[in-house]
């Protein structure tokens, strides 16, 4: 197939060199973790592909049997690949203090002799990969921080990744789709670049990406829904009873069981993620990562005009209190998201959250 890549399409090296944008310290050394990254995401792209042709579909087998990580959960290889290669593609460009991924129980310091730099870089290198049997489409989602300056020269320590998400000075995630895409929220706008094969380049396809105001699409694990508390569950009632009930307009559910691939989908058309807090396991106050998922796609989300929430608070203002700490999750439209955080205010005080 002949090239046809547009006059007016930009590469994404191309599109970081004219970005740069105002009141942005260090913008050369962003914008090179975002090309370190997007190098990841090309060789995850790749391996993905190849599928059981590759070797990579299948559970992660460590030496002392099965692996499991940090989180809990069974790891897949390609979990364990993808994580290794986003660390070597990143670790030795000179822009990171450290690193820190789902998939690891503590923060990755740069080695010696490689130089530190002043930003940290947070990452799950394949979410979704339960679906990685079943060609379902999963992703990589990242995050960028400034490193306190106490640890700027030193090993970094967790606490300094413990920051809230509107501290993040970039983020963005791949998915590994029918093409592969790389969406970055970067300057206070949020951009999608297709992967070209035959270059082996990003191109810019998506400019100045927005989350439709309104929508009638909603995506929830329905079989939690005896756990759930009442602001969930009546938000969901509205929604199942259609035209005949309080909304007064039919509503469609979705669920992939892939937060990149739900991200990508209400990018693209409208609609409302909800992974609330539950009483299904009280020990875990949500279940997806504050650090590695909720930040970077709530900073993806908020700049694309959408609401990221925790259901009752702004998510970009949470509070991260461990490295791994799960969180309550809802996002999308903005006029359904501050539906659920009306709710969430008003409902009595007679049936509370146990």
């Amino acid at each position: 197939m002949p090239l046809n890549i547009q006059a007016h399409q930009q590469t994404l090296p191309q599109f970081l060199s004219t970005l740069e944008p105002a009141g942005t310290r260090d913008w050369g050394d962003i914008s090179a973790i975002v090309m370190n990254a997007s190098r990841a995401c090309k060789a995850i792209s790749l391996g993905i592909a190849y599928g059981a042709l590759g070797g990579v579909t299948g559970d992660y087998q460590a030496e002392a049997g099965q692996s499991i990580n940090v989180q809990g959960e069974t790891q897949k290889k390609l979990d364990v690949l993808s994580n290794n290669m986003f660390i070597h593609c990143t670790e030795s460009g000179g822009q990171l203090a450290g690193m820190a991924s789902e998939e690891l129980t503590l923060p990755h310091q740069i080695p010696a002799p490689l130089k530190r730099g002043r930003f940290l870089l947070l990452f799950d290198p394949l979410d979704g990969s339960s679906n990685i049997d079943i060609n379902t489409s999963v992703g990589t989602i990242f995050s960028i921080l400034r490193c306190p300056e106490s640890h700027v020269d030193g090993d970094v320590s967790e606490a300094d990744f413990l920051q809230e998400g509107h501290a993040q000075v970039g983020a963005g995630y791949a998915i590994y789709g029918p093409s592969t895409m790389l969406v970055l929220a970067l300057g206070q706008d949020v951009n999608g670049f297709t992967l070209d094969p035959r270059m082996g380049e990003f191109v810019l396809t998506h400019p100045s990406m927005r989350i439709a105001t309104e929508t009638q699409e909603f995506a929830i694990n329905a079989s939690n829904s005896r756990f759930w508390e009442a602001p969930i569950s009546r938000y969901v009632d509205e929604c199942l009873a259609g035209k005949s009930g309080a909304r007064g307009k039919d509503f469609n559910m979705r669920w992939i069981g892939s937060l990149v691939a739900e991200t990508h989908r209400i990018l693209m058309r409208g609609g409302v993620f909800i992974y609330p807090r539950d009483t299904k396991d009280l020990s875990k106050p949500g279940r997806l990562r504050l650090l590695y998922e909720t930040n970077p796609i709530g900073l993806v989300v908020e700049w694309a005009g959408g609401r990221a929430s925790t259901g009752e608070m702004p998510m970009l203002q949470a509070t991260a209190k461990s490295l791994h700490q799960r969180i309550g999750f809802v996002f999308g439209s903005r006029s359904e998201v501050e539906r659920i955080e009306r709710y969430h205010a008003t409902i009595s005080a007679a049936e509370p959250f146990l």
